[in-house]
């Protein structure tokens, strides 16, 4: 397999992965945004966790670029960001789901 044709195999599943995700999220009723947004922090969370195996891994490595290092390093502080941004909105999302007690009698 050529370069060209990886790339544009690479490209293909990237295109349909955005359509079908996005097509995906848009159905998704109101109600249902808070849970699914959970999940997906969730999800994230695991995926930072492999973010910052493959960091380790590039550190071990006897031939790697500053480039290639700090790019790995901004793509794990931009998810780490995400994955905690995302569960302090879940957190405040379901704050206003919740009863507020009034003056006990």
């Amino acid at each position: 397999m050529t370069d060209v044709s990886h790339l544009l195999q690479l490209v293909t599943v990237l295109v349909l992965a955005v359509f079908v995700g996005f097509e995906v999220i848009s159905k998704v009723p109101t109600t249902l945004h808070t849970p699914l947004m959970s999940a997906t922090n969730a999800i994230h969370g695991i995926v930072l966790v492999g973010a910052i195996v493959v960091v380790a891994a590039l550190f071990g490595a006897p031939v790697h670029g500053a480039w290639l290092t700090t790019i790995a390093i901004a793509a794990v502080t931009l998810g780490a960001i995400n994955v905690f941004g995302g569960f302090a909105v879940t957190e405040r999302m379901l704050q206003m789901f919740r009863r507020k007690e009034g003056p006990r009698k």
